[in-house]
């Protein structure tokens, strides 16, 4: 098991307020899979890359509109800080806490 495997609960700075999700991370090597599931649904984590103790992947939204997401983050313990970035909306900051 990889120091980034895990699931952690996230919360999303978006337009539309915070989004709270639980985004899972299984690693192997250099790849990684895994979904980030919140109110609005579950998202897959596509392209996922492990570089140490930074990640980075993508996600296709479908609601409100469909877009791809951006996504990188660095787990430092258990805590991880990250951006997702939403086409035209900018960048939104995304932070979480490793369950026990």
């Amino acid at each position: 098991m990889s120091q980034v495997d895990g699931s952690y609960d996230c919360v999303t700075k978006s337009p539309m307020g915070d989004q709270k999700s639980v985004f899972t991370v299984k690693s192997d090597g250099d790849m990684f899979t895994g979904q980030n599931a919140g109110a609005m649904g579950s998202l897959d984590v596509e392209n996922g890359k492990v570089d140490g103790n930074k990640l980075s992947w993508t996600m296709n939204m479908k609601v409100p509109m469909p877009m791809t997401l951006e996504c990188e983050a660095t787990i430092d313990g258990d805590a991880l800080t990250g951006t997702i970035k939403a086409g035209p909306f900018g960048s939104m900051a995304m932070t979480g806490t490793r369950q026990a």
